[in-house]
């Protein structure tokens, strides 16, 4: 049998990326292409007409590599089985009858609705705690039920030519293959007008905002077809008229996935510039402080996300003061100190905090100095710091860990891997691939092949040192002690 392949795309906030993903989970072509951020103050915004067209340019690109693979002379696009997305969430991307966008999208970080938002809690007889029983999430300016009722106020003839809303960044491109209006339950579960335990629109919340909730798209699980490239897409992307196009999953939901997490007890933390800790429960969390959830729509139970806004943004903030901006530096700084920094602890608050505690005015704090403290401490207590606030963090969520993998550029740190399952006392499975696990993820949806992920994923395990983890017990019973004692001083 010839090689079946899935076109795999990514419309994030910076670039549009697609891969060219074969049956077996090998990448034979990818291709990217920047996007722009319309920045206005506090409004963020983006053209979706560039996505379209940077889609337009990656397909044309993976499809030349494709077929000059040397491995596979015979390729051609009607090998193709799928082409699948997954996309930034929290948008509001108003279309008109054409399905042309009728103003720019406004992004999930702009939350110029703060005013509609609070006008929303008022019109629900049980205000924001009904809202977050429905929903799954806070009610907030960001959302895009609220941003809907802001373009209604204060755009109202641009309004009136609205005729459907789309929710992620990549249900705009399959609007553009397809000429269908779909969305993913994991990325609508963000919109702030879905029922989260039912998979539907919530027409209560629709009516208390006094919108119509036919403008919203049709809701499907992420492996689901839901439409075929049309001749006019076919014309401009390459793509073979007929081929399959699935709705895809929302970024967070994507990431998880790939992760490997699909059951309560398994979680995923990431570690970028700032992170996020993801498990999947059978209800949202809805009493934890600035817990995100999303439908899974892959599988049974909720994608349950807790941020905290301080994870690498730590590391090379320390590894400027302290090692002049080199990392390698840096990895020799922590390795030549010892677990527990002789003492130095680090409160690593740069920013304010959103998790384990929520306080966005505290800010870090080192404690434990002496005479004797030297700049490797210093450097290893900042990432020992995250590590004990990850701890805290997991200590919130009812079931104990059966599994914890790493991602992020984090990850590459090997010493903080190994302080991590110190500190956690639990192995940590960090992804040598991680890159493209998202990709190989979405694929095996086209594919039908539940274990393609597992049978390419490389991996390297950490396991906590025994010595190391006691001494951290000590550390993080003190750790406990330092937002309590520090936050009045801040």
């Amino acid at each position: 049998m010839k090689t079946k392949y899935a076109a795999v795309f990514d419309a994030g906030t910076t670039a549009l990326k697609g891969a060219m993903v074969d049956d077996g989970g090998r990448i034979i072509a990818s291709a990217s292409e920047n996007l722009d951020l319309l920045i206005d103050g506090d409004e963020r915004e983006q053209d979706p007409g560039q996505w379209w067209q940077a889609f337009r340019n990656v397909s044309r690109s993976m499809l030349e590599q494709a077929a000059d693979a040397s491995d596979d002379p015979g390729f051609d696009a009607s090998r193709i089985a799928g082409i699948i997305c997954s996309g930034q969430m929290q948008d509001v991307i108003a279309l008109d009858t054409d399905l042309n966008p009728v103003r720019n999208a406004i992004l999930y970080s702009d939350g110029r609705a703060q005013e509609q938002a609070s006008r929303l809690a008022s019109a629900l007889e049980g205000g924001e705690r009904e809202f977050l029983d429905i929903v799954g999430n806070r009610l907030e300016g960001c959302l895009p039920l609220p941003k809907l009722m802001w373009l209604r106020d204060r755009a109202p003839e641009v309004f009136g030519h609205i005729r459907h809303v789309l929710i992620s960044s990549k249900d705009y491109l399959i609007a553009r293959l397809t000429g269908v209006c779909v969305g993913d339950v994991a990325a609508c579960s963000t919109a702030g007008a879905m029922d989260i335990r039912e998979g539907r629109w919530a027409a209560g919340l629709c009516a208390a905002a006094g919108l119509d909730r036919t403008l919203l798209p049709e809701l499907h699980a992420p492996q689901d077809r839901i439409g075929a490239v049309t001749p006019e897409a076919s014309e401009r992307t390459g793509f073979v008229v007929g081929t399959p196009v699935y709705a895809g999953i929302g970024d967070a939901g994507a990431t998880t996935f790939a992760s490997g997490v699909s059951r309560p007890g398994q979680y995923n933390i990431n570690i970028g510039t700032s992170g996020w800790i993801a498990t999947i429960s059978h209800e949202p969390f809805t009493d934890k402080p600035g817990a995100a959830n999303l439908a899974f729509g892959v599988g049974p139970g909720f994608v349950n996300a807790v941020p905290f806004l301080n994870a690498g943004d730590v590391h090379q903030w320390a590894t400027h003061v302290f090692a002049g901006a080199d990392y390698e530096k840096a990895h020799e700084l922590v390795e030549g100190s010892v677990p527990g920094s002789h003492g130095v602890l680090c409160l690593p608050y740069l920013v304010g905090e959103r998790f384990p505690v929520m306080n966005p005015d505290i800010r870090g704090a080192y404690v434990g100095l002496s005479p004797d403290t030297t700049s490797a401490d210093m450097m290893r207590a900042a990432l020992e710091g995250v590590a004990f606030s990850i701890r805290e963090g997991m200590g919130s969520f009812d079931v104990a860990p059966v599994s914890i993998s790493l991602i992020g550029g984090g990850a590459r740190e090997s010493a903080w891997c190994q302080i991590l399952a110190d500190v956690l006392d639990h192995p940590v499975e960090v992804f040598g691939n991680a890159e493209v696990l998202p990709a190989v993820a979405l694929a095996s949806l086209v594919f039908g092949d539940a274990d393609l992920v597992h049978a390419i994923r490389e991996s390297t395990t950490y396991a906590p040192d025994a010595a190391a983890t006691r001494t951290y017990e000590t550390a993080y019973r003190r750790f406990l002690t330092l937002y309590p004692a520090l936050r009045t001083l801040m």
